[in-house]
């Protein structure tokens, strides 16, 4: 009788102690193209983060997009987003938004996503992109070439 009862015992700390480790290893959420399209769509309060370098969100990016290079500026501006928001993150192959939704999770934002493949397995999807120069800081003018803006 007694073997049974500590056969037990020891099954239900051993669950309880999965579903803890379950629980702590959700840090975030990877999700393949068209479900972290969907799930933005469909969220409240969203911010869409292409933590590439600046060079590369020049060329193919997802509209409403704003970049904020995982090389540093990520963390420094960390302390300006809500943590109530949305927050779902890409790159060029999922690997440095990977890290970007670790290192915010580690922050205490709650709702993060990251784009599984990036914006790789994005266009491979068909998934719409558009292309252009992306959005400026405050402050920094347009140059001119001959009475031409760039």
């Amino acid at each position: 009788m007694k073997v049974p009862l500590i056969a037990l015992l020891i099954s239900i700390s051993f669950i309880f102690h999965l579903e803890a480790q379950i629980t702590d290893s959700v840090r975030y959420f990877s999700l393949e193209p068209y479900d972290f399209h969907l799930q933005y769509l469909r969220a409240d309060s969203a911010i869409l983060i292409d933590v590439r370098e600046p060079f590369e969100f020049r060329g193919r990016r997802i509209r409403e997009a704003v970049n904020i290079p995982s090389s540093g500026n990520l963390m420094r501006s960390a302390d300006t987003l809500k943590k109530n928001y949305s927050i779902f993150l890409y790159c060029t192959t999922g690997f440095r938004s990977r890290r970007a939704a670790e290192m915010l999770s580690e922050k205490g934002f709650q709702k993060l996503f990251n784009l599984e493949g990036g914006i790789v397995a994005w266009k491979k999807d068909g998934m719409p992109v558009i292309k252009g120069k992306g959005r400026r800081a405050k402050g920094e003018g347009r140059r001119t070439t001959k009475g031409r803006s760039d």
